[in-house]
């Protein structure tokens, strides 16, 4: 997908968001955005299935409610992101950095974020059931509610207690 492409898929989702006739929601399913440019994007609600994001600067996005299910993430850098009540199950994150991004009720189940960074990260009600965060940074992350049944955190850095 070229940038010109990406931009019009861009552009017509923020229309579709605002209720526009003229827009719609971007669908971006099995994409090729490695290494993409995407810091500030607005993809709330936006079908991301499968996307490979591998790489990806998606620094201070709104992903809030996007559907990333199986997901390529590894190490795209999300700091500061909104991925609330985002689909993330089975997303592959690893050594991604996430922190300080709202988690809040994202649905993370099997994801892999093996050591990814989440320091200071809003996890609160989030999904991690069977999630691998093996070697992840979880250092002042907030996991009120969290579900961590079956979650391998073995090696996680929760910082002193």
């Amino acid at each position: 997908m070229t940038k010109d492409e990406l931009k019009v898929i861009l552009e017509k989702h923020k229309l579709w968001l605002q209720g526009n006739k003229e827009g719609v929601r971007a669908s971006l399913r099995g994409a090729d955005l490695s290494g993409a440019d995407l810091k500030d994007a607005d993809l709330e609600d936006a079908q991301l299935r499968n996307a490979n994001l591998t790489d990806a600067d998606l620094r201070y996005a709104n992903l809030r409610g996007a559907w990333l299910f199986r997901a390529i993430l590894r190490g795209a850098n999300l700091k500061g992101a909104n991925l609330k009540g985002a689909d993330l199950e089975g997303a592959n994150l690893e050594v991604a950095d996430l922190e300080g991004a709202d988690l809040r009720y994202a649905n993370l189940r099997d994801a892999d974020l093996e050591g990814a960074n989440l320091e200071v990260a809003d996890l609160r009600g989030a999904n991690l059931s069977w999630a691998n965060l093996k070697n992840a940074d979880l250092k002042n992350a907030n996991l009120e509610g969290a579900d961590l049944r079956h979650a391998n955190l073995s090696g996680a850095n929760f910082g002193e207690t």
